[in-house]
């Protein structure tokens, strides 16, 4: 598999050694019934610190049929982190473990040298679904080390005279979450009240990100567009955000990630050889196990020539 030619995204870290408030459009595609707005990678900015892939689905409503179905598809040197703000998505994967993730909780799987999972819409739901997934790109330490998963109930709350903060992956404003993570790191809510100003310190060491998910927001007298990435740069002690109608906004970031990753459909890797040998162990039902709660069959490996973005929800 050396010489395969692998049609692979290249992510680097491009960060800026000041703050700035640099906008980057996502990027709509659709799974289904489900509207996808992909706001990493993009051109021109390819990593938030150890962050490497953010998708944003929903708002949806639905009475009946199944609005999400990621049937199994394998994973290598990432953790994804799931995010919800309404609804309920059902996880299964190849080491055996089943949840049912809602608002305030997280979902974290680190794929270490391979792993096997699905998510879908559970049978007992609300009828909603709007939410978040993020990779984190594992640093060459433990990339090929075993899969593991954690399922999170609730993760820190702050209540803050301008708003909430909930914090789902590393530490933030005195709030620590106890998901496991190999990079220093930061994801959060942000929810700005009618009317308020949320202040939020910033570790100056790290590169940061917001997504505006609804509302209206202000950041330094600058208003943020809903479904636009804004890259915030490094050198940054404080989030100052203030609202009128109120918003809510997610917060990503970390130190610049020091290595350079290849990102080639659900694989992040540093070689095309890695990834030409990860499909074909997928494709012989190989090294990466299979999910045997799921109900019907798992997705085909895209051919390594052709560019094969990561799939939604995934």
């Amino acid at each position: 598999m050396a010489d395969a030619k692998v049609v692979a995204q290249t992510c680097t870290a491009a960060a800026a050694d000041d703050q700035r408030i640099e906008p980057y459009p996502n990027r709509v595609t659709q799974l289904g019934t489900l509207s996808i707005f992909r706001a990493l990678p993009l051109r021109g900015r390819r990593l938030v610190g150890p962050w490497c892939f953010l998708d944003r689905y929903g708002p949806l409503s639905f009475t009946e049929g199944k609005p999400m179905d990621v049937a199994p598809h394998p994973h290598i040197g990432l953790q994804t982190v799931t995010w919800l703000v309404q609804g309920e998505v059902a996880h299964k994967d190849s080491l055996g473990y089943e949840s049912v993730l809602r608002p305030g909780g997280v979902n974290v799987m680190t794929s270490g040298f391979a792993i096997a999972h699905a998510e879908e819409t559970p049978p007992d739901h609300s009828g909603r679904l709007e939410g978040v997934q993020l990779w984190v790109a594992l640093r060459e330490s433990r990339r090929h080390g075993p899969p593991e998963f954690q399922h999170l109930e609730e993760v820190p709350r702050l209540e803050l005279p301008g708003g909430d903060v909930l914090v789902f992956a590393g530490s933030l404003a005195g709030a620590s979450s106890a998901a496991h993570h190999f990079s220093e790191i930061v994801g959060a809510e942000l929810k700005v009240r009618r009317g308020g100003a949320l202040d939020l310190p910033l570790d100056e060491r790290h590169e940061h990100a917001v997504l505006v998910l609804s509302g209206s927001v202000m950041l330094q007298r600058v208003g943020l567009e809903v479904n636009t990435l804004y890259y915030l740069g490094t050198g940054r002690s404080e989030l100052a955000l203030s609202s009128q109608p109120g918003a809510r906004l997610l917060l990503i970031g970390g130190p610049p990630f020091p290595e350079k990753v290849l990102m080639w459909w659900n694989f992040v890797a540093r070689t095309a050889h890695e990834i030409a040998d990860a499909r074909a162990a997928w494709e012989a039902h190989e090294r990466f196990g299979e999910v045997k709660t799921y109900r019907g069959l798992r997705l085909e490996a895209p051919p390594l020539t052709r560019f094969a973005p990561a799939n939604p929800g995934s």
